[in-house]
């Protein structure tokens, strides 16, 4: 696959194993000899521990990762910066700073909150606002729960990537249970033969695992990601 310089991790929703998926394709493309930097634009729950750019940077080795706001509740942004009383940023500010990591990295990784459409600035642009600013230089990755319900769920993902043309690199199931269900596994089938790739599937817990094994174990997740 040939990866665009801006690879947009977004989900169908919190909680999908965005994080992880990000950690397991900069390890991927890193083993690949590519330099990685991470971008998270807004990063909420610090006040609760939450640092996704120190969780990748701890799973998938020494690369830049920065936040471009932090914020202290476990809350969708809007919400955590009122509490604050803080100011978020433009998207396009956010645009400006991946334009500028782009210039010393062959890919920038960058992690959304929530869904694609959870608003990120005071005027409600969103994760889809911010790649269409980047334009052909951006592609988005979906992540995706494999259970009942997630065919929809990433259907109206992909319908909202597609209406705004931007690109799609393709799909990953973010936490593959190690019990399967019977909708689990026909989820993973129609993936398989869906509209867009299916890149991987990773299983529940691997964000725990220790580095070493996660970086060993990362390329047979994602064998549709290659530099």
């Amino acid at each position: 696959m040939s990866l665009p310089t801006v690879i947009i991790v977004t989900g169908t929703d919190t909680g999908v194993g965005k994080t992880t998926t990000t950690a397991a394709i900069a390890t991927v493309l890193a083993a690949a000899g590519r330099r990685i930097s991470v971008y998270k634009p807004c990063q909420s729950g610090a006040s609760e521990g939450d640092s996704d750019c120190a969780q990748i940077y701890r799973l998938a080795g020494p690369m830049h990762a920065s936040a471009g706001v932090v914020l202290g509740a476990a809350l969708a942004p809007a919400a955590a910066a009122a509490l604050e009383d803080a100011a978020l940023p433009p998207v396009s500010v956010h645009a400006d700073r991946i334009r500028a990591f782009a210039r010393n990295s062959d890919h920038v990784l960058v992690e959304g909150s929530g869904g694609l459409l959870v608003g990120l600035d005071e005027a409600g642009r969103t994760l889809a606002d911010l790649a269409e600013l980047l334009g052909a230089q951006a592609g988005c990755v979906v992540v995706s729960r494999p259970g009942l319900g997630t065919l929809n769920h990433t259907a109206l993902t992909l319908e909202a990537l597609q209406r705004r043309g931007i690109r799609v690199l393709g799909v990953v199931l973010g936490t593959w249970p190690v019990e399967p269900g019977a909708a689990d596994d026909h989820n993973r089938r129609a993936f398989g033969d869906g509209p867009v790739p299916l890149l991987g599937v990773l299983p529940t817990g691997a964000g725990a695992l220790p580095p070493a094994v996660f970086r060993q174990r990362a390329g047979g997740w994602l064998p549709g990601v290659a530099a």
